[in-house]
């Protein structure tokens, strides 16, 4: 019998401290679905990403190449009007790549690859499109502004939405909306969150589970951190509710290191336990990341990988597992 070639659901978070989730050793910050989902596959101790912030590391991830070979190396600046601002358009991407293996592919989040059209994620090989381009987002009650980064329109294939009652939790509803919608063929979903970064504004509700965190920054920071936990969860029980999990390659990671406590950095608590730096360092904190995968069936359960890995390689191996060049 054909064996159908594997979904890839790759999920990356923003600023996430080394320590901070369950499966890292967190008693601070309750994330169930994310122990759960890294319970049924190998954790990586070593995993890296390729650059200490934001824009450069996904560069890397979505070309599968160091970012420094094409001249990406810093964070660009938000502005629709400037075309030299972005990832450059002579990189492929992997979800071309993947188009042209029958995949259907979709972007959720955050994009931070440029803000020129050119640049957007419908023009590098995303059929459907959900999120925001700039490099960071308010989470709740904000009144659209397309010139102000973190205010700008939340679109879905290129038409702006409401608002949403909060971001991560719409995050996590297009997820598991897109993967019910696509049950019949392969699919690539890059779902990229902006939890835990700035600003953290979790629902009250949310922030109440964790009043007993001192810190008011730290307590927002676990809250989002909660809230997006369970935006995973929405999107891998689509993923079981509709049959797919045997088929369903998943990747996890944060785009790099928490922000930590210093003064650059004081919207973020971000914890990097047991090593030492923080974002925007190339020190361990920095670069060195929570990362595993899973894939039922082909990756074992339970498992730790002890030497490095790095989210280069994402892209070759979703390759792989594709039966693409």
């Amino acid at each position: 019998a054909e064996t159908r070639r594997p979904n890839v659901l790759l999920i990356v978070s923003d600023d996430q401290g080394y320590a901070d989730a369950g499966f890292q050793g967190s008693k601070e910050i309750p994330t169930p679905h994310l122990d759960r989902l890294a319970k049924s596959g190998v954790r990586f101790t070593s995993g890296y990403v390729t650059h200490p912030f934001c824009s450069p590391t996904r560069a890397g991830l979505m070309t599968g190449r160091y970012q420094q070979r094409f001249g990406h190396e810093r964070n660009p600046f938000y502005d629709p009007s400037d075309h030299t601002e972005g990832l450059p358009t002579s990189e492929t991407l992997l979800p071309a790549h993947l188009v042209r293996a029958g995949y259907t592919t979709g972007w959720i989040g955050k994009w931070h690859l440029g803000a020129a059209p050119e640049f957007a994620p419908s023009k590098r090989g995303f059929q459907e499109t959900f999120g925001f381009i700039g490099g960071g987002h308010k989470f709740r009650d904000w009144k659209t502004n397309a010139v102000v980064e973190y205010t700008v329109p939340v679109e879905r294939n290129g038409v702006a939405v409401e608002p949403p009652e909060h971001l991560t939790t719409a995050l996590g509803q297009e997820a598991a909306a897109f993967v019910r919608r696509h049950q019949s063929e392969p699919w690539f979903l890059y779902l990229a969150f902006n939890a835990p970064h700035s600003p953290n504004e979790p629902t009250p509700e949310r922030l109440a589970r964790f009043a007993s965190i001192a810190d008011p920054k730290r307590r927002a920071y676990a809250a989002q951190m909660s809230l997006m936990d369970d935006a995973i969860g929405e999107t891998l029980g689509a993923v079981r509710e509709t049959g797919q999990e045997p088929r369903t390659l998943v990747f996890f990671f944060s785009d790099n290191g928490g922000a930590g406590r210093k003064p650059f950095f004081a919207y973020n608590t971000g914890v990097n336990t047991p090593f030492r730096g923080d974002k925007g360092q190339v020190l361990e904190g920095g670069i060195r990341v929570p990362f595993f995968a899973t894939w039922p069936g082909h990756i074992p359960a339970g498992r730790t990988f002890e030497h490095p890995v790095i989210a280069l390689d994402v892209l070759p191996t979703a390759l792989a597992a594709a039966g693409a060049p």
